[in-house]
């Protein structure tokens, strides 16, 4: 069966990054998107469930948008205004709607990046 989860870590403070807002939505052939889950992540900085999993996963483009700008001014990060980065948007594409897609974001104020993890 299927799945997508995700994972948010800190990198400037060393740790998992919970209370981030992640939002996922489905992007279709007309250039329309439909929002799927809004969650937030829990003190490992997961979410509690996969985000989709089982018939919810199918083939397709997809995006992740993460506000990990929100999440460091809560902290009492010193941030400028705008922020750098405020919602980080991963867009990817679910080739096998049988497979496992985790998609961590290791995100600091300055800088994010990601994999296909397992």
């Amino acid at each position: 069966m299927g799945r997508l989860s995700t994972h948010v870590l800190d990198t400037v403070n060393g740790r998992a990054a919970p209370g981030v807002a992640i939002t996922l939505d489905r992007l279709l052939s007309d250039g329309s998107r439909r929002r799927l889950v809004e969650t937030l992540t829990n003190a490992d900085g997961r979410t509690d469930a996969p985000l989709l999993s089982g018939d919810g996963l199918t083939t397709g483009t997809y995006e992740l948008s993460f506000a990990i700008g929100a999440y460091f001014r809560a902290l009492g990060t010193p941030l400028p205004e705008p922020a750098f980065l405020d919602i980080v948007p991963l867009r990817f594409g679910i080739a096998d709607a049988q497979g496992h897609y985790h998609v961590p974001l290791l995100a600091s104020p300055w800088s994010y990046s990601t994999y296909r993890g397992s």
